[in-house]
Formats: C-alpha cells, sequence, structure tokens
C-alpha cells in the first residue's frame, strides 16, 4: 500500500496529467510486472507449503541471510566502475524480466528478502540501483497482495474483535514505517551502494547461527 501511495502518479494509467505515450508506457510497465510475477506465483501456488515446512527453520534462514548478504557484496564489487546498461523500467526486455522473477522466486525460500533476491537479480544483468529497487517496489504491490491473499485463504476470515483490531493496528504501523523505509532507501541509494545491507544480513544471519548453537548446547 506505501508503494501504491508514495509512486500513486507513476503506476497510474488513468492520470489525466500524463500524455498519451506516457499512459502507454505505464500499461506497458504494468505489464512487464506482471510477467516478472510468473515464476514467483506458478511455484508459489504449488510449493509454498512444502518450503515452508522444509526451510521454515532457524539454520535454513541464517545460511539464506548470508549467501544474499556474500552476493550482495560480489555483485556490487564487480559493478564497481561499471555504468548500467538498463537505466528505465522500459528498457527492461522479457528475458530480463524471467530473470528478475527466478530470483523473485527463490524468496519463496524462507530466509530470502524477497526485494534484496530481485534487486541482486537485477543487478546481475546491469539495471540500474534506482531502477533495480524501484522495480522491485512494483512486483512487491501483486506479489504481497496475491501472497496475503492466498495467506487469508488458508486460514480463513474468522476474527474476533481484538484480533482484527491488532491486525489494523499492525497495518497502520507497518504502512508508515513502509513509507520512511522506503523513502530512505530511494534517498540512500542515489549515493551509495547496497555492500551495508549485505553485511547487515550477514552480521544477522551469523547471530542466528550462535543462538541456535547455544540453545542446542543449553538443550
Amino acid at each position: 500500500m506505501a508503494v501504491v501511495v508514495l509512486y500513486f502518479h507513476k503506476l497510474n494509467p488513468f492520470s489525466p496529467k500524463k500524455t498519451q505515450k506516457q499512459k502507454l508506457l505505464t500499461w506497458q510497465m504494468w505489464i512487464k510486472v506482471l510477467i516478472a510475477c510468473v515464476p514467483a506465483a506458478v511455484v508459489g501456488l504449488l510449493f509454498d507449503d512444502i518450503l515452508d515446512k522444509i526451510f521454515y527453520k532457524p539454520l535454513p534462514v541464517a545460511v539464506m541471510l548470508i549467501v544474499y548478504g556474500v552476493l550482495f557484496i560480489i555483485v556490487e564489487n564487480r559493478n564497481e566502475g561499471r555504468k548500467p546498461t538498463v537505466r528505465r523500467i522500459s528498457e527492461l526486455d522479457i528475458k530480463m524480466l524471467l530473470w528478475i522473477g527466478a530470483f523473485q522466486m527463490l524468496a519463496l525460500i524462507p530466509g530470502t528478502s524477497r526485494s534484496g533476491a530481485t534487486i541482486v537479480g537485477a543487478l546481475i544483468i546491469g539495471v540500474s540501483r534506482e531502477v533495480a529497487a524501484e522495480f522491485t517496489f512494483f512486483l512487491a504491490i501483486r506479489v504481497m497482495f496475491g501472497a496475503s491473499a492466498l495467506k487469508l485463504i488458508k486460514f480463513g476470515f474468522h476474527f474476533t474483535a481484538a484480533e482484527f483490531g491488532f491486525l489494523m493496528l499492525g497495518c497502520v504501523v507497518s504502512f508508515g514505517m513502509s513509507v520512511i523505509e522506503i523513502k530512505f532507501l530511494m534517498n540512500y541509494i542515489k549515493k551509495n551502494d547496497f555492500k551495508v545491507f549485505g553485511y547487515y544480513r550477514i552480521v544477522l544471519g551469523a547471530l542466528i547461527i550462535l543462538v541456535a548453537l547455544f540453545k542446542m548446547l543449553l538443550g
């Protein structure tokens, strides 16, 4: 929801402030979002429960945190001094979209950041940081709505008044924090790379492993 509010004009193909060409480009962008969502949608519907059952444990989560942290650092080091080949969403072709979609699909494994995975995938093929982050946010609209709907269907809509109140409170807090985080990230990457997030993931993954080992020793 935060992405929709922040990028409403850019996402809206019916905006009266847009020219016909801009409206057409907006529709094309939505088609590109749909194409990139296909891999995650198919695999998610077929294997969501299986993946959660296998990987939703401290060690796999920690490993995936570390793996993508290392990937962030490797990709940023490789791209250092290189000019991005894609600086606009309109320049993304079908092969690029499916590549990014495949990385988004990997985020179905617990511990893998959806945004982190898609950004890494985009950076590998020469997409600029700004476009990679922005397109990732746009992908999140359909993916998160779809994932949320899937979870609601599985668990049902039988909420008590208290549960519904907590759910709404969580939504409001999440929306506010998302707005702050998106604005911060977009401003940050204009002058910095993603390596700091890579180091953060490595440290967090290592801490999870240490805590898990400590519990095993005590248990």
